[in-house]
Parts: C-alpha cells; sequence; structure tokens
C-alpha cells in the first residue's frame, strides 16, 4: 500500500470525534490499526495536548481540545476543530450527516 494522505494519528482523532466514550479496541477496528498501536496514539494525542481522557466507570470519556494548533509548519494556524470539521465534510459528502462547526 505505501503511503496515505491521513496518518494514524488523524484517523484516531477523527474517531474519537466521532464517539468520546468509544473504546480502543472499536477505534482499533475502525482505523485498522492495532489495539496496542490506537493506545500509543491515544498517548501521544494525550501527552501533547490535543485530547483528555477522563474515566467513567470502567470506561474512558475522551475530550478533544479543539483550539490546539496541528504540529506540522505547513498547517500554521490550523487547529484540530478544523481538521476535523474538514474529515466530517468529506464524510457528510460521501452521505454522512455534517456536523455543525464550532
Amino acid at each position: 500500500m505505501g503511503w496515505t494522505f491521513l496518518t494514524n494519528h488523524a484517523r484516531v482523532l477523527a474517531a474519537i470525534a466521532d464517539d468520546p466514550t468509544t473504546r480502543i479496541r472499536d477505534i482499533a477496528a475502525r482505523c485498522r490499526l492495532t489495539e496496542r498501536a490506537v493506545q500509543k496514539i491515544v498517548s501521544d494525542l494525550e501527552t501533547d495536548g490535543y485530547i483528555s481522557r477522563t474515566r467513567q466507570g470502567r470506561s474512558n470519556m475522551y475530550r478533544i481540545e479543539e483550539g490546539t494548533i496541528l504540529r506540522h509548519p505547513a498547517d500554521s494556524g490550523l487547529t484540530v476543530s478544523g481538521l476535523l470539521y474538514l474529515l466530517a465534510q468529506h464524510d457528510a459528502d460521501r452521505g454522512g450527516e455534517l456536523p455543525s462547526r464550532k
């Protein structure tokens, strides 16, 4: 397969945005990654301030820090919420529902 346009980090972030109570197992299935890879990505995203995680019983609830700026210099000024909006717009064009932009 080689390379892809979206990174695994972006895919995991989009899965969390779609369902903040999703399980690692479900993210892994959706993104076609191993659970271990998803755990590492979630840890990266949390460490770098893109998401926060709180326990709710035996589950986690994720919160996306939407004002966080993307890391790459070429993406200067683009926020996580802007990226997620673009991905959601793409899904809507493919027949899904477009969420409101915050």
